[in-house]
């Protein structure tokens, strides 16, 4: 996992909850590296799932909870820190669509090594688009973080249902159902 992610999850815990707080789960989580991490490293995921089960027992909130939060900040982060990727799409549903295609390919410029999840778009209907993640990390939460994230980014009124699906190949499924209006 990029180290970008752990950077700002670390920015989110501090901003939202302080200092101590990030400490104390650093401390917690018994990270080898002690919470040392550079945006461009690459990273176990593993402790980022230290990191946040650190969180929830200090906090209270489930892990799901914690994960989807994080992913509506970190949508949010990657608009002001990448405004190219936002100049020509109009709508979530548009921006959505491109991820694999486009996102995807230029975050593989910045980071070669990059381990990023699959997300398979179809449009049933101008109104409708269906979503299928697919990843061995299983960071659906985060995807539904980042999915709510872009459709407030863009204002819209949109409803997403999501439906945990069977591993696939060692991957870990969900397929999103979003409808406008």
């Amino acid at each position: 996992m990029k180290g970008v992610v752990f950077t700002e999850f670390m920015e989110m815990v501090e901003s939202r909850m302080g200092l101590d707080m990030l400490d104390r789960i650093i401390t917690e989580a018994e990270l080898p590296n002690d919470g040392a991490y550079t945006s461009v490293g690459t990273y176990d995921h593993a402790e980022m799932v230290r990191l946040v089960t650190a969180l929830s027992n200090a906090t209270g909130l489930s892990t799901p909870q914690l994960i989807f939060i994080f992913g509506e900040q970190l949508f949010q982060r990657f608009s002001v820190s990448y405004p190219v990727l936002f100049s020509d799409v109009q709508n979530a549903f548009d921006f959505l669509s491109r991820i694999d295609g486009v996102i995807h390919v230029e975050v593989r410029k910045l980071y070669p090594d990059a381990e990023l999840p699959k997300l398979e778009c179809e449009r049933p209907s101008p109104n409708e688009l269906t979503i299928l993640y697919s990843s061995p990390r299983g960071f659906g939460d985060l995807a539904a973080g980042l999915i709510a994230g872009c459709i407030k980014h863009f204002g819209e009124q949109i409803s997403v249902s999501r439906t945990d699906l069977e591993k696939l190949d060692a991957c870990h499924r969900v397929r999103f159902d979003l409808v406008r209006g």
